[in-house]
């Protein structure tokens, strides 16, 4: 591996960093959004899921009340 001294590596650190596009407010409200909203879609999936397979051993195993 070849060796840079640390001016010239904070150098193309900042040349990079100039590259990156930073997603605006919305943008990042939006994907926040959505993020919530599929974490509530997946939390009702596996709730459901979940009380099926509940049903389904106790139906089964004839356990529980």
């Amino acid at each position: 591996m070849a060796k840079v001294n640390p001016a010239q590596f904070i150098q193309e650190v900042r040349q990079e960093t100039a590259k990156v596009t930073w997603p605006s407010r919305k943008e990042t409200t939006i994907s926040t959004v959505m993020v919530f909203l599929m974490v509530i879609a997946a939390s009702i999936f596996f709730l459901a899921a979940d009380q099926l397979l509940q049903f389904g051993v106790k139906l089964i195993l004839g356990i529980g009340s």
